[in-house]
């Protein structure tokens, strides 16, 4: 991913007050992420549909991504999270990614910077051989990235969601054709890198 980063660092972080970089998340960013949601999507972020797939889970290997400012701090994250996006009409599971939540810090908004996070965080699945990605977000905002919510037509969130908000984006052409059915998480539980860790 270094390639990419540095990619995205060049075109999205100019040598000014307002310079940031695309970064991979690490252990002692967790506080600051959280706090940076909390201010950004509200008390209700918990009770989302996208959060009950998220919620006692792992991000997908390598695709937990945030933005820092010049002195290291957490300015924005987006992390992506294992799903299996329905059957084929043969029964076949679709594996594919969840995106979100994509923030940014009030303060640093207007920046580029969610966008960079985007670009970054789809690239680097594309580059892992993800197929798909799905997300529940403003359509008028996501698809200047390739979503849409024609790839997701057949496909439900489990529970309360706006359909016109769940959108999906191709990595492999084809690959969410024919597939329907109710999001399920597959990444690695909590509980289970933890025993792993602790062997």
């Amino acid at each position: 991913m270094a390639a990419v980063l540095d990619s995205v660092r060049a075109l999205f972080a100019p040598k000014t007050d307002s310079a940031f970089i695309i970064d991979w998340e690490n252990p002692g960013d967790v506080v600051a992420r959280e706090r940076l949601l909390d201010t950004a999507m509200g008390p209700n972020r918990r009770k989302k549909s996208s959060e009950a797939i998220r919620r006692g889970r792992t991000p997908a290997e390598g695709m937990a991504l945030v933005a820092r400012d010049e002195s290291g701090h957490v300015i924005g994250t987006v992390r992506l999270w294992d799903i299996q996006a329905g059957v084929t009409p043969g029964g076949r599971p679709v594996p594919a990614l969840l995106l979100g939540p994509l923030a940014v810090d009030c303060e640093h908004e207007g920046k580029g910077i969610g966008g960079a996070l985007m670009r970054a965080a789809i690239l680097e699945a594309r580059k892992r051989g993800h197929g798909a990605i799905l997300l529940v977000g403003d359509a008028a905002y996501y698809e200047r990235f390739g979503f849409s919510a024609d790839k997701t037509a057949t496909l439900m969130m489990p529970g309360p969601f706006e359909r016109n908000r769940f959108l999906g984006l191709e990595l492999r052409d084809g690959w969410l054709a024919g597939a329907a059915g109710i999001i399920v998480p597959t990444g690695r539980k909590l509980v289970d890198v933890a025993t792993r860790k602790a062997a």
